[in-house]
């Protein structure tokens, strides 16, 4: 997977279910992105969902840059079968865990999107947890062959 300047490596589908918000989440090993199966193939109508971690006990992780995305940077993720679907940031939100917007990241949509979703803002040392979800919505802009 690759956004902007940065190049995260995508580990495919999550195995185990946990919980953010009201929303279904995977865990991915530390330095991957993993895509949550029950959402759209990234490049599928509907909104594809990608989670990562920011960072993890040895230093910045996956998704640790995507808090700079701004409008209309670049996000490609490389598919299973080689091709490259590319997709324009719309906007990133910051927000607290406990109003998770699980209809804008889970729902439907009637247009292939990506989110992106990682922990962010301030770290709660005590609970050993970042306080807020980092969410980056994005639109399909093409599919092309490597």
């Amino acid at each position: 997977m690759v956004y902007g300047r940065y190049q995260g490596r995508y580990g495919g589908p999550g195995q185990t279910s946990q919980g953010m918000g009201s929303g279904p989440i995977f865990a991915v090993g530390l330095n991957l992105a993993g895509w949550y199966d029950g959402s759209p193939t990234p490049g599928q109508k509907g909104s594809s969902v990608v989670l990562g971690h920011v960072d993890n006990y040895t230093g910045p992780s996956v998704f640790f840059s995507i808090k700079t995305l701004r409008r209309g940077d670049e996000i490609d993720i490389v598919r299973a079968d080689g091709t490259v679907a590319a997709f324009a940031v719309d906007g990133v939100q910051k927000v607290a865990k406990a109003l998770f917007p699980s209809n804008d990241v889970y729902g439907n949509v009637p247009y292939p999107g990506l989110r992106l979703v990682t922990c962010g803002g301030p770290f709660d040392t005590a609970r050993g947890q970042y306080l807020d979800n980092i969410v980056v919505y994005a639109h399909l802009t093409g599919v092309v062959s490597r």
